[in-house]
């Protein structure tokens, strides 16, 4: 509530100025729908996940790895299938790769799980996958599934889950659809989750009140989690994590439906009870994908925020002032690619996917 003047400027600005140029090294292409990416240590490459459920390894100067075996069976259909990757925070121990996917049930209804496997010395198996954590219940038909997960450094792993396009959902505090999940690293339930012991409520629930998210990350200057989502006809936004609060839709929103009418249960964008993005947008990106850069490897981008963004084919940059945001302008809008997911690489250079049949890694920096 308090940052909405902030809010109401920022989008009454003009245009912004394109950012600086930048270089773009294409390093591989063929890709069906990459979904994320994860560095391994040791100049070991990374890993990408293709949405049909493949998970690849990419390797400077091998290129393409044949499939990674082992990976669990996945729901392919609308958005669904393989989402995201992480690795866990004592992977050079463990060899631990987390891995978020769509499932269904016998009747054909779908929702976001998660799980890990061992990835074998060699890169090319993961070992005794398990099911740690299942979206209940199933209800989605191919839309909403969000998926994004993140470590946090502290011993917590983050799960950010869409509403399946069943919009009251997720209000329901008695079902997983529209909400932020915090679990242990082992993908147990913390005792001081803010419903845990209540009868009404998940226990693995730390937020609610979110449509579909995209991006998630640690912001590295607050430590605090970031997270942004896809409004409908306008009102995508970004919130910063709090606990137990409720981010408002569907009863708040800054956006309409697809048909250019209200969102019916709406009571308007600002609803006593529900908390206000930092930042939305009035005409949607379609954003996907977020990185903080705290690298010295390119001092110009620093204390900034890269976003993709699916329908707008290009990465929206934004500086970052404490617990504030306004957006720079856009880069590789060029190019004319949906960006599916942008990382910082441990080199600090920035690592985007693009969203197609035919997608791409890129490899992107300052061109001076």
């Amino acid at each position: 509530m308090r940052r909405l003047p902030l809010l109401l400027l920022f989008l009454s600005l003009p245009v912004f100025a394109e950012p600086a140029a930048v270089k773009v090294d294409v390093l591989q292409g063929k890709l069906d729908h990459p979904w994320s990416l994860a560095f391994l240590p040791d100049n070991h490459g990374m890993l990408i996940t293709l949405r049909g459920g493949q998970l690849r390894l990419w390797q400077a100067g091998k290129g393409l790895s044949d499939p990674i075996s082992g990976v669990p069976d996945v729901w392919a259909h609308g958005q669904g299938g393989l989402l995201d990757v992480v690795l866990a925070p004592d992977f050079a121990q463990s060899r631990r790769v987390w891995l978020s996917y769509a499932e269904a049930d016998k009747e054909g209804k779908a929702g976001t799980a998660v799980g890990y496997g061992r990835l074998s010395d060699n890169f090319t198996h993961l070992e005794a996958f398990q099911t740690v954590f299942r979206q209940q219940p199933k209800l989605s038909t191919g839309n909403h599934f969000g998926g994004r997960l993140v470590f946090d450094g502290k011993g917590y792993l983050w799960i950010a889950l869409g509403e399946n396009n069943q919009r009251p959902t997720a209000q329901a505090l008695d079902k997983l659809q529209g909400k932020l999940v915090r679990l242990t690293d082992q993908g147990k339930v913390p005792d001081d989750n803010p419903f845990v012991g209540r009868k009404d409520a998940r226990p693995e629930i730390w937020s609610y009140g979110i449509r579909n998210p995209q991006g998630m990350a640690i912001n590295p200057w607050s430590n605090a989690l970031w997270l942004h989502e896809h409004g409908p006809r306008g009102g995508d936004e970004i919130n910063i994590a709090q606990k137990g609060k409720n981010y408002g839709w569907p009863i708040a929103t800054w956006g309409i439906n697809y048909s250019g009418l209200k969102i019916p249960e709406a009571k308007g964008q600002i609803v006593p009870g529900t908390e206000q993005p930092i930042f939305y947008w009035s005409k949607s990106p379609a954003i996907s994908g977020m990185a903080f850069y705290n690298a010295d490897t390119f001092p110009q981008w620093k204390h900034k925020l890269f976003i993709g963004a699916l329908k707008d084919e290009n990465v929206i940059v934004m500086s970052v002032d404490g617990d504030n945001v306004t957006e720079d302008g856009r880069i590789l809008a060029d190019r004319k690619q949906r960006i599916r997911d942008v990382r910082v690489g441990p080199d600090g250079y920035l690592y985007v996917l693009t969203d197609s049949a035919d997608g791409e890694l890129w490899k992107v920096r300052p061109a001076s």
